[in-house]
């Protein structure tokens, strides 16, 4: 681990959690309660490895189109998880924050979402984004809304508008891009994940299912991409 070069921003999609819980004979329920289990673990160890950012793919908005059930047993995680997450982040110096449009979610949630952003914020450790109710395209889209309004308003030249004026209306506008992207399970693709953000950062997929993610297997990804030799520009 000494001579690892540790990448500043990390970001996970957490997959596997349903085939996890049906190769151990239980419900999904308990897939997603293994998953959120073994997450406060890997916040722990990207912290201790020094890396800057990390993000991870918690609720997109394509999730509520499962099963109503099944959406509500992944809200009463969230509700319990994020009582734990805060425990967590403070004994580790973590600081919290969100992404996505929390306004769908009921007023306990949009609550403790606030709670754990605010009590976290003074935290100068690792900081740690959670996407919920998040897309990408739907990212993207909200930002050009409000960047419209404001070039309306005839506050923005759009003559003036460049890439970082863009970014700059992103839910992301205060996070560096992911150097690295991690997607367990076996899938492979972004899955409207961080759309813009992601546009030179490197890949890395494994078979593995989330809840069997571990501290050996974020290693094994940084060290996979301490091999590559990330260039710009076609060089």
């Amino acid at each position: 681990m000494e001579d690892l070069r540790v990448p500043n921003h990390v970001a996970i999609i957490l997959d596997g959690n349903g085939r996890w819980a049906k190769a151990h004979g239980l419900p999904r329920k308990l897939g997603h309660k293994a998953g959120c289990e073994n997450l406060e673990q890997i916040v722990e160890d990207a912290a201790r490895l020094g890396i800057g950012y990390l993000t991870v793919y918690g609720f997109s908005t394509e999730n509520w189109k499962r099963s109503a059930d099944e959406v509500g047993a992944l809200m009463q995680l969230f509700r319990y998880y994020m009582r734990k997450l805060l425990k967590v982040a403070m004994a580790n110096n973590v600081r919290v924050k969100m992404i996505g449009e929390e306004s769908r979610f009921d007023d306990d949630i949009i609550d403790g979402i606030d709670t754990l952003v605010r009590e976290t914020r003074n935290n100068t450790g690792m900081t740690f984004v959670i996407a919920v109710n998040y897309g990408g395209r739907d990212e993207i889209t909200r930002g050009v809304r409000r960047l419209a309004k404001d070039v309306a308003a005839g506050s923005l030249n759009p003559d003036a508008i460049t890439e970082e004026t863009i970014q700059s209306y992103l839910d992301t506008a205060e996070i560096p891009d992911p150097d690295l992207m991690i997607r367990t399970s076996g899938e492979q693709r972004l899955s409207n994940y961080l759309m813009w953000q992601m546009a030179y950062t490197e890949l890395y997929f494994t078979d593995v299912y989330w809840p069997d993610f571990h501290k050996e297997d974020l290693v094994r990804a940084i060290e996979i991409y301490n091999e590559r030799d990330r260039r710009f520009g076609g060089r």
